[in-house]
């Protein structure tokens, strides 16, 4: 029997355009004699639909493009659709008015549906909001024309994840993946959507290795790919055999259509195509924030887009990205320079322009300063120029962006990085103005990195995207942005560790505080000065009111300043009460 994982790429909201892209993938299978077909959780409406999923119209054309594509899947598919399904009891038993389902269509009609057992309500997950827990295991019998049948059992997302053997505990009070086994299935299918986390994928492969190896029976795991708003999808849908050997591998973050064979006799997955995982946490990073910005971009009707390029690292990188994602004719990038501006600062992006094929405006904001400064005059008599000043600069840069952003209507992307998001190193209505922040999940540290991976791919002639393969090989980040100092360049010599610590110090710290959730005591018990920690601690909890006003960051870590963060702005409550003085929003 052949099944085929149909690894998409929905847009949320898209309900007649997801449904085609199903049909698409149907149609293409059943060509090849496929059986059954798997869908993505939700992939009839898209992941996350969020608030989308209040409004009763979008719940019921849900269900009318459902039974539409039953009566246009081709004859002898069947197929595992998924979407939101009212729950009839919700008035009467006081219960969520939604299921997250699973749909199946054979015969032109749906057959059965089938309800997500386990909701998440971590990090960027809050299905608890909507969806009501379904109350039985999933499964459903399947008929070869040879007359054999298969045992299927249906587990969606979330289901698969609570194995107190794997975890060391239990985050729920079932296993719906031992319960469908236990039902006495021959296969067990995972529908997800399941958001991309750097090295993400290796722990999905041992959570199912493991529940193969435990239960004896073959696992399918189907994932969502693309990029809706913060999130990406990374794809990467695996097959594993009984034996616990990989079967399958789709390849990531792309759109596929990957084809297996399942044997009713032996109870088991053929092998079939793998692709290669990356060898580097920098090509997936890569990967998935070129796929985060070109998604972003096409779903939200933006072609084109615009940053300021400050012959700063964080800009060259987005530049790139950019440039990447959407082509390097379709990116703007506008040179901004102010008395303090460097001519090294402005030579160096004027080479990253040039080595990335992306066109230039220069706009000098010298005597905007000046008309600024004479307007505050007498306002500022009598105190000492500072940061307010200095934060004049970045405003005026990122007014004439968003003008020119709203002229032409490009997408405006902002350029700060997470060790500035973090620690306020950012200033509002100024560099933070953008529709999306590209780098704002990605440490300091990470992107050198991420920027030196890149000039070793474009020596050694590895495609990059929409990036044109230069020959000879050259450099995509020019090697002065990556060896000087960095600098905001506000007032005269201004270098960043004026005022914060190492980026390698700092980066360490906050990945301790945000990600390990360590305690400043455990931290200065790690090594570090506690006077840095400190100031690191107070920091971030005064920043806070400026990230609550960021543009959506792209997620490629596993606590971003997205919406898994969720911290109060006016607080008594520092990230370590002993450590530190409570902060305010100032």
């Amino acid at each position: 029997m052949k099944l085929a994982i149909a690894q998409l790429n929905p847009t949320v909201g898209d309900i007649a355009g997801n449904a085609q892209q199903i049909l698409s993938a149907a149609e293409q299978a059943a060509q090849q004699g496929v059986r059954l077909l798997l869908t993505p959780e939700l992939s009839l409406c898209g992941y996350p639909p969020r608030d989308l999923l209040l409004r009763p119209g979008f719940i019921a054309l849900m269900r009318q493009r459902l039974d539409w594509l039953a009566r246009e899947l081709p004859a002898g598919l069947a197929a595992l659709v998924g979407l939101a399904e009212n729950n009839p009891q919700a008035a009467t038993a006081g219960e969520k008015p939604l299921f997250n389902s699973m749909a199946l269509l054979e015969n032109g009609r749906v057959q059965a549906v089938f309800h997500k057992r386990l909701l998440p309500t971590y990090d960027v997950f809050d299905e608890d909001r909507y969806f009501e827990s379904g109350t039985a295991p999933n499964h459903f019998t399947l008929t070869e024309a040879t007359g054999a049948t298969v045992q299927i059992g249906v587990t969606i997302c979330e289901d698969l994840w609570n194995d107190a053997d794997f975890w060391g505990q239990r985050a729920y009070a079932i296993n719906p993946t031992a319960e469908v086994v236990a039902a006495g299935v021959d296969l067990v299918v995972n529908l997800s959507a399941s958001p991309y986390v750097v090295g993400k994928q290796r722990l999905r492969e041992d959570l199912i290795r493991h529940a193969v190896e435990q239960h004896r029976c073959p696992i399918v795991y189907v994932n969502q790919v693309g990029g809706n708003d913060d999130l990406i999808f990374d794809g990467y849908s695996v097959a594993v055999s009984r034996q616990g050997e990989l079967a399958c591998r789709a390849p990531g973050f792309q759109p596929a259509l990957e084809i297996l064979d399942f044997d009713p006799v032996q109870s088991d997955l053929s092998r079939a195509q793998t692709h290669p995982l990356p060898s580097a946490p920098e090509a997936e990073i890569w990967s998935a924030l070129v796929l985060g910005v070109q998604d972003y971009a096409r779903k939200c009707g933006f072609s084109k887009a615009v940053m300021g390029l400050s012959g700063g690292i964080d800009s060259a990188l987005v530049c790139a990205i950019a440039a990447a994602a959407l082509g390097p004719e379709q990116v703007l990038g506008v040179l901004m320079p102010s008395p303090y501006s460097s001519e090294h600062s402005i030579a160096d992006a004027a080479e990253l322009a040039q080595n990335l094929g992306v066109s230039t405006e220069t706009l000098k904001i010298e005597l905007l300063m000046r008309d600024y400064d004479s307007v505050l005059r007498a306002l500022f008599a009598g105190t000492e120029a500072g940061v307010a000043e200095e934060n004049l600069q970045s405003r005026i840069r990122g007014n004439l962006l968003m003008a020119i952003a709203n002229k032409f209507g490009h997408l405006l992307l902002s350029t700060g990085n997470k060790s500035e998001m973090a620690v306020g190193y950012c200033t509002l209505y100024g560099d933070m103005n953008g529709g999306l922040a590209v780098i704002a999940d990605l440490p300091k540290t990470k992107v050198y990195a991420l920027c030196r991976w890149l000039n070793r791919q474009a020596k050694a002639g590895e495609p990059l995207g929409k990036l044109p393969v230069r020959r000879p090989a050259t450099e995509v980040i020019p090697e002065h942005i990556l060896i000087k100092p960095p600098s905001a360049e506000l007032k005269p010599g201004q270098v960043d560790q004026d005022s914060l610590p190492a980026y390698d110090v700092l980066d360490d710290i906050l990945e301790r505080l945000i990600q390990q959730h360590q305690s400043a005591a455990e931290i200065v018990a790690a090594g570090y000065d506690v006077a840095v920690v400190e100031k690191v601690v107070r920091l971030i909890s005064r920043a806070e009111f400026k990230r609550r006003q960021a543009p959506p960051v792209l997620k490629v870590t596993d606590r971003a300043f997205g919406l898994g963060w969720r911290m109060p702005i006016a607080s008594r409550w520092s990230l370590d009460v002993a450590a530190s003085q409570p902060a305010a929003a100032v």
